[in-house]
């Protein structure tokens, strides 16, 4: 994936990017999310990505990615975004929380679901791996880039031929969290089956 074809949602103030690594400072109160509990809407969390293109949304793609960064603040969060618009989501990555790290998705049709639990790792490098395919979403991570356990698989119907698709980081407390994308990958889907870790 040439991140010279990438572009942002809600471009941050700090950010560079070098061949395929990308490097970014959070905004101060940055967020994704809609509704659910909170009773607010924010849509101005930071996403570098690009649109797939609809020969990839009808045949299904595969987005993969590493992250690094250091989580120490409530809410703190990076990983990837799937976008139809802003009411049609899904972030998904680590996110800091009850005090300590955790890795989980949020998934919006009109309004937010949250599901999270305690990342079983190093949380300061992992990657991330999103399937898409007639209207399912199968969620991967890895704390290694070798084995991808299943974090979710969900129906997400999509409408439009136009998803958006990147690395997205947040920091809806604070300004100045720093993350470092890198290892973009954007290739037709895995089809693999469900329980295969590789």
């Amino acid at each position: 994936m040439n991140l010279q074809h990438c572009h942002w949602l809600n471009e941050p103030a700090s950010w560079k990017h070098q061949e395929d690594v990308l490097h970014v400072t959070t905004d101060i109160k940055t967020d994704f999310w809609r509704d659910t509990w909170y009773g607010f809407q924010r849509h101005s969390g930071h996403v570098f990505g690009r649109y797939v293109d609809d020969i990839h949304v009808e045949a299904g793609f595969t987005f993969q990615i590493c992250i690094e960064g250091c989580f120490e603040h409530l809410y703190d969060q990076a990983g990837i975004m799937l976008l139809v618009d802003e009411q049609h989501w899904l972030k998904a990555g680590v996110e800091h929380s009850d005090g300590q790290a955790t890795i989980g998705s949020v998934l919006t049709n009109s309004c937010s679901d949250w599901a999270m639990g305690v990342f079983p790792g190093n949380p300061d490098k992992f990657w991330l791996r999103l399937t898409y395919g007639e209207g399912v979403i199968r969620l991967q991570y890895s704390t290694d880039g070798v084995k991808w356990p299943l974090l979710r698989l969900s129906p997400f119907a999509v409408d439009s031929q136009r998803i958006f698709i990147g690395a997205m980081c947040c920091s809806p407390e604070r300004e100045g969290l720093q993350v470092k994308f890198s290892d973009f990958s954007l290739k037709s889907s895995l089809k693999r089956h469900l329980h295969d870790l590789s």
